[in-house]
């Protein structure tokens, strides 16, 4: 085994690995970009190297830098994680050039997995089963037009290079698909350098369904299936496993075809193989397609973990030093269910935009596994991408797991920006998605009612505004009762957009009469704390003038300057403003040119995804505030459009 390996990564994922690592003895060295030097991943690290400034192309790309940190500090061997340079086969090469060990699979099955068509057509070869489409060379774009439309439509337009949903466009008619081909060939270009697509049919009601495999080099098993079919512009969501509906016959046979795959190109370590598969009749065993493999680990490997008793991370170390696969096919046994919940910065009313933001406050329940790579007092960088947490639980059936993640979920704590808790909180309570009844489609569906903001309790008005006025700390002797003090306190509260004011009335330490809106709330304080309208208080949060009060997956509020609510202040409708800090990628637009709304403006690239900056109004265009190439923070006018009237 290693004495020392260097973790070529950062955030949940470099400190998942380290500390697998530190169980089995192992020291690690972390290497960190610019703005990582007090991360997570770096405290945890027995050493660690900078490597570059915060652009991952200016630290975490930088494959010979990274290998030229292993050997100054003596690290035998370089883990990836996923993402970065984990599938990169030029960095494997480099790596064992150097005379270290890639803690992954070999570059040639990295390259044979590496572009989709190619990876495709190999599959014919070992008798797994494809998707039927066009996976050729040909790029001219009247031609894969002519592919489209013989293989009917819908159909999906997905770059070979592509991953995590970049490069990936539906297209339903034939009239929509030179459009749509021509985004899906910048968005390639931008994110993976390779415009090339290829073209599959569109599964009606699919799902997506894929298979942990883990290889030797010569031999492979699998570890069973995971159902990722909770999507959304196909990013994973939720993940699951085992699959809900899958039946002996059908995890047989994708089984061994994911292990025929895996063998097919002499893979070693851990991987998966996924597939789509035809939800619309059940599951059957001639139901599912190869869409592509992943040679690294992927994000959602916990679920696995937590139904087969398997540290996958350990494996790979344990494979990568030389031992045998820890255990056989018939050694492997499904032991309940799990579930994994993606926790992220993200603005959902805004559209899941990625946000950014210091964690003021962040606790997870014990009754549930959180990978994380950020601490309370942490930094949401736009550098990388916004995840906080990955939320992990598992029970005996799908029904007791689902049960437990929503509560897991409900104990999540977390301040200082805004997530997508209550969004996942949304999806679990989903009467579908508690039925088993899933597909990519589902989201997309329900999306309205997903998102919907519940009514705010009046109780937890009445909370925040007793945080705000200092009354939920513990009680003074004289707090409340000096002659000088008022008998009633207003306390001026914003959320969004909307103002909220709350009357206070002290009555003794332990007892406050709240009213909002008309409506009269008693508070008292007993031995097990405050009760709020009869029920108990929730945690509260306060950094500065923000109160968060953990009720309904966390609701923020601004205490505020009564002078300011008075103001009337509102933004200027004419200007478009950065949602969040990035990369002016394009600028489409300008002086004196007449837009209508809906059209496109600018493309702001931000987290790794390019985000449209859309009219909102029909106008013309009074001045352009940015060129391309320009990094902006949330908020910088962009784009100013001339007075109505």
């Amino acid at each position: 085994m290693f004495d020392k390996i260097l973790i070529a990564n950062r955030g949940e994922i470099a400190c998942r690995i380290m500390e697998t690592a530190r169980a089995m003895g192992v020291k690690t060295v972390a290497v960190h970009s610019d703005v990582d030097a007090d991360a997570k991943h770096v405290a945890l690290a027995d050493e660690a190297v900078a490597i570059g400034g915060a652009r991952p192309a200016e630290s975490y790309l930088r494959g010979e830098v990274i290998i030229q940190a292993a050997l100054e500090t003596g690290a035998k061997a370089i883990h990836p994680g996923y993402g970065f340079l984990s599938e990169n086969p030029e960095f494997v090469d480099a790596v064992e050039a150097a005379g270290l060990v890639f803690i992954g699979p070999s570059a040639k099955a990295i390259r044979a997995m590496g572009l989709k068509d190619a990876a495709k057509a190999l599959m014919v070869e070992a008798g797994v089963p494809v998707v039927p489409g066009y996976h050729g060379a040909e790029q001219d774009p009247a031609f894969l037009q002519q592919q489209a439309d013989e293989i009917g439509y819908p159909v999906l337009i997905k770059a070979v290079a592509g991953g995590g949903g970049k490069g990936m466009r539906l297209v339903e008619a034939a009239g929509e698909f030179m459009d749509a081909l021509k985004s899906a060939q910048n968005e390639a270009t931008t994110a993976f350098g390779n415009p090339d697509v290829l073209i599959e049919k569109y599964i009606q009601q699919p799902r997506h369904i894929e298979v942990q495999v883990f290889g030797d080099g010569e031999t492979a098993v699998h570890l069973f299936e995971r159902d990722c079919s909770l999507q959304r512009r196909h990013q994973k969501v939720i993940e699951e496993a085992p699959a809900p509906g899958m039946t002996v016959e059908m995890r047989a046979a994708m089984g061994d075809a994911a292990v025929r795959a895996a063998e097919a190109i002499g893979y070693k370590g851990a991987g998966t193989i996924e597939f789509i598969v035809d939800g619309s009749d059940g599951l059957r065993a001639d139901g599912f397609w190869f869409m592509e493999m992943n040679t690294r680990l992927q994000v959602e490997h916990p679920v696995t973990e937590l139904i087969t008793g398997v540290d996958l991370v350990e494996w790979q170390l344990r494979v990568a030093a030389g031992e045998a696969i820890p255990r056989q096919q018939d050694e492997l046994k499904i032991i309940g269910h799990a579930f994994e919940s993606r926790l992220y910065a993200e603005d959902v009313p805004k559209g899941f935009l990625p946000a950014t933001g210091r964690l003021s406050h962040l606790k997870f329940p014990e009754s549930c596994r959180a990978d994380s790579g950020v601490r309370a007092g942490d930094s949401i960088s736009p550098f990388y991408d916004p995840m906080i947490a990955k939320v992990i639980v598992h029970g005996p059936t799908r029904a007791v797991a689902l049960s437990k993640m929503s509560q897991a979920l409900a104990g999540c704590e977390v301040a200082g920006t805004v997530t997508n808790l209550a969004f996942l909180g949304a999806l679990c309570a989903h009467d579908g998605f508690k039925a088993g009844e899933v597909d990519t489609g589902l989201i997309a569906r329900d999306l309205d009612a997903l998102v919907a903001e519940p009514a705010l309790p009046p109780a937890t008005l009445a909370q925040a505004a007793m945080a705000a006025a200092g009354l939920l700390d513990a009680p003074q002797s004289e707090q409340g009762f000096t002659l000088w003090a008022p008998l009633v306190q207003q306390v001026d509260l914003r959320r969004g957009e909307e103002y909220y004011t709350v009357k206070l009335q002290v009555m003794g330490p332990d007892h406050v009469l709240a009213e909002v809106a008309g409506t009269e709330i008693t508070a008292r304080r007993g031995l097990d704390g405050w009760k709020i309208g009869g029920r108990k208080a929730a945690v509260a949060a306060q950094s500065g003038a923000e109160i968060t009060v953990f009720d309904s997956f966390g609701i923020t509020f601004e205490t505020i300057d009564p002078l300011e609510k008075s103001s009337g202040h509102t933004g200027d409708g004419n200007i478009i403003e950065a949602p969040m800090p990035g990369l002016v990628k394009a600028v489409f637009v300008s002086k004196g040119q007449h837009v209508a709304a809906g059209d496109r403006l600018a493309i702001l690239e931000a987290m790794k995804m390019e985000h449209a900056l859309l009219a909102a109004r029909d106008g013309t265009v009074a001045e352009v505030l940015v060129a391309e190439g320009s990094q902006v923070e949330a908020g910088a006018a962009l784009i100013r459009l001339e007075e109505e009237g």
